[in-house]
């Protein structure tokens, strides 16, 4: 086996995109034939953006006024939190799936099969991604239905699931990392509600951000997220962390936001490939 993955054929013939493709074919099956955890998530994605927008309708308007918002009607302006819890707790499923597959005997078979094991976990997170792009584009669906503007239009709309699936991949990352060290389904759950909330709340995701918190909100992912996913709504420059004024426009907002995302991508994705490495590895050998 090709324990790096580095090479495109194998001695037994295989190409490491043959073995993507097999393994985004395997978690596409598994998620087809047990579609119930898929549509409930997208059900409870929907369901909050109804019942934030129901709750906090008011008192996010009086909030939008004061941060200078008041053209912006609060379900457009919850959107993106929404986007963003969705796809937090989408990629904390994908490192339940790793941890089933440890207890079940099944990552022992597939490390020791022809395929990269970076081909393996590749397809396994193109297939994840996949269906977060179909919860994602529902819940745009149902915001724009009901009343929600995006002033960037479709390809705005491109742009959005975009970022959301650089904080998806992210999140992924960080739930591998996690199952890989605990091994138990109990902890990622618990792990996910340790991160989704906290993140959520500090960051400018529900209403516009209070100075109290905007210092620790700069070290929060998720502010980014919000804020690229919000300047790809409003069509405008809503960073609130940092004062960038070099690019003009959405852009002063995408472009830090953006790179900070990426940037993070590779710190916590070169911990998690370190980690499956070394579990192949052990399991190989």
């Amino acid at each position: 086996m090709s324990g790096s993955g580095a090479s495109t054929t194998t001695e037994t013939g295989n190409t490491f995109l043959g073995d993507v493709c097999v393994n985004v074919e395997r978690w596409t099956r598994k998620a087809v034939h047990n579609p119930t955890a898929f549509l409930l998530e997208i059900v409870v994605a929907t369901f909050s953006l109804v019942l934030f927008t129901a709750v906090f309708g008011d008192v996010g308007a009086v909030a939008l006024e004061r941060a200078g918002f008041a053209d912006v009607e609060y379900v457009t302006y919850l959107l993106p939190a929404v986007l963003m819890q969705a796809t937090m707790g989408s990629a904390f499923s994908s490192g339940m799936g790793l941890v089933r597959d440890l207890e079940s005997g099944m990552f022992e078979k597939t490390v020791v099969t022809p395929m990269s094991w970076t081909a393996v976990f590749t397809g396994k997170a193109a297939a994840e991604l996949a269906r977060i792009v179909v919860q994602l584009l529902a819940v745009v669906g149902l915001a724009v239905a009901m009343g929600a503007g995006i002033e960037t239009g479709a390809v705005g709309v491109v742009g959005i699931v975009a970022v959301c699936l650089l904080v998806g991949l992210l999140f992924m990352a960080v739930s591998n990392v996690v199952g890989l060290l605990a091994r138990d389904e109990e902890v990622i759950n618990a792990a996910s509600m340790l991160f989704m909330f906290p993140l959520l709340f500090l960051s400018p995701a529900f209403v516009p951000m209070s100075e109290d918190i905007e210092f620790v909100a700069a070290f929060n992912p998720i502010t980014y997220g919000v804020d690229a996913v919000r300047a790809l709504v409003l069509g405008e420059d809503v960073l609130t962390v940092l004062s960038i004024s070099r690019f003009g426009g959405l852009a002063d907002t995408l472009v830090p936001a953006v790179a900070v995302l990426v940037a993070l991508n590779l710190v916590v994705g070169a911990v998690a490939i370190r980690l499956l490495a070394r579990a192949s590895s052990a399991t190989a050998a």
